[in-house]
C-alpha cells in the first residue's frame, strides 16, 4: 500500500514539474495570476481538483 502512495507522490511531482521546465515564462504568468484570486476562488479550484482526482481514482479502479 504504502508503494502505491509514493507512486502517488512521484507522479504528481513529475506533472508538476512539467510546466515550470518546458514553459517558465507562462508558468511564471498563471503562478502571479493565481496569487490574486481570492480564497474562495482558490478553495474552488481546489476543490474541483480533489474531485476530478477522485473520480479519476473511482474511474480507473
Amino acid at each position: 500500500m504504502l508503494s502505491y502512495w509514493l507512486l502517488g507522490i512521484a507522479m504528481v511531482l513529475v506533472i508538476e514539474g512539467l510546466m515550470p521546465f518546458l514553459f517558465p515564462g507562462m508558468w511564471r504568468d498563471t503562478f502571479q495570476k493565481l496569487v490574486g484570486l481570492t480564497d474562495g476562488q482558490l478553495r474552488f479550484i481546489g476543490m474541483t481538483a480533489m474531485l476530478s482526482g477522485l473520480l479519476m481514482l473511482y474511474w480507473i479502479k
